[in-house]
């Protein structure tokens, strides 16, 4: 199906390319031409006859064969020196033949008739911007949506336009049609699922020995809420298993209903931890291969642990690392605000607002240190 297209007449851009630089060109040898009324026409004589040696000077140096002209620089000579007789222009020094600057003249005046004999409107008037973006809102939000769809959604906005507008829109912004287009991305699967989703990683880690140490953690999309289901030197199928089955009955006993956990491919999940995941009632979502953003709230949390706590504290073994991660699981679940939570924590919701002013006045707060003063929480003084 063909669209007509549309749009208003206006300055090409081969046109633009060469009017504004020949109209640079023509006021700067304006003010030229006026610099020369009070010379005399012996030094006019005098600066002729030595622009014309050095322009051999530079002819017998360079050769014409490197020189090149611009659209203005060929308009400009071709109506300064197309009035001059044939026989003059031979006599001229210039670095093009006459017979170039007869074809760019002649080129020049077929372009002019042509642009003149161009229709002032081709076609109908452009699209309002507002009616393209509100099209384009209403295929991203409803990606199932074809034109003829969106067309009659606008009808029913009293907004006027034709089908085949809307198509052209779609068309130009490089969007497929509807049986084509995926009616879900992986941003409305999180959305519409957060409820029901957890997500689980590993983190690594050393201590000060050298030992390479793994977490497990787990993470609720909806509440924020950390489980740290254990640390090990050696992420063992077994070691691996029971974590999944302590999960699932932590789950059971905070009556928490979930019905997709999100993984990467890393090799240390054996098949054994998705199985009773399963048989729980919980389906297994990959990860794409090296695509982390596909699980960016672990990953985010991952970096957060790293940042307040790995990165700030000497690991002595493993158990110093479980009484660590044990101290942050509770700060982060209870005290930390998220953003994505307007500033609550996963277990704590925000007091009321201070209004008063006598009480705003009279403050005292308290720090309550966490692993030494690593981590910090303040509280209204009793």
């Amino acid at each position: 199906m063909a669209a007509p297209a549309g749009g208003r007449a206006g300055v090409t851009g081969h046109d633009g390319e060469v009017l504004l630089p020949l109209a640079y060109l023509t006021v700067t040898n304006t003010f030229a031409v006026m610099r020369m009324l009070p010379m005399s026409d012996r030094d006019k004589d005098v600066e002729i006859l030595t622009l014309r040696h050095q322009l051999a000077v530079l002819q017998r140096h360079l050769g014409p064969q490197i020189v090149t002209f611009t659209p203005a620089d060929r308009a400009f000579l071709a109506a300064l020196l197309h009035p001059l007789p044939r026989g003059m222009l031979r006599r001229l020094r210039l670095i093009v033949r006459p017979d170039t600057v007869l074809r760019w003249h002649r080129n020049l005046m077929k372009q002019r008739h042509a642009n003149m004999s161009k229709p002032k409107r081709p076609g109908r008037p452009p699209t309002v911007r507002s009616i393209r973006v509100l099209v384009l809102r209403l295929v991203r939000e409803n990606p199932s949506w074809g034109y003829r769809r969106i067309h009659g959604e606008l009808a029913t906005l009293a907004i006027t336009v034709a089908a085949s507008t809307v198509w052209e829109i779609l068309k130009t912004e490089g969007i497929d049609p509807a049986p084509h287009r995926p009616t879900s991305t992986w941003a409305d699967f999180l959305r519409g699922q957060a409820h029901a989703l957890l997500a689980v990683d590993f983190i690594e880690t050393i201590t000060l020995t050298g030992q390479r140490q793994y977490i497990l953690a787990a993470i609720e999309h909806a509440t924020r809420r950390v489980r740290v289901l254990g640390t090990t030197a050696h992420p063992t199928a077994a070691w691996v298993t029971q974590a999944a089955r302590n999960l699932v009955m932590d789950l059971d006993e905070a009556a928490v209903k979930v019905r997709y956990l999100i993984r990467d491919r890393d090799a240390k999940f054996p098949a054994l931890f998705d199985r009773i995941l399963t048989d729980s009632g919980i389906d297994i979502v990959l990860t794409g291969v090296r695509m982390p953003r596909m699980n960016s709230i672990m990953e985010r949390w991952v970096r957060t642990c790293r940042r307040e706590l790995l990165d700030r504290t000497l690991i002595w073994n493993e158990t110093h690392l479980r009484r660590c991660l044990h101290e942050f699981e509770i700060h982060y679940n209870e005290h930390r605000p998220h953003q994505a939570m307007r500033q609550a924590a996963p277990l704590r919701t925000l007091p009321t607002p201070i209004t008063d002013p006598d009480l705003l006045a009279r403050l005292e707060v308290r720090r309550n240190d966490r692993l030494g003063g690593i981590i910090h929480e303040y509280q209204h003084a009793a």
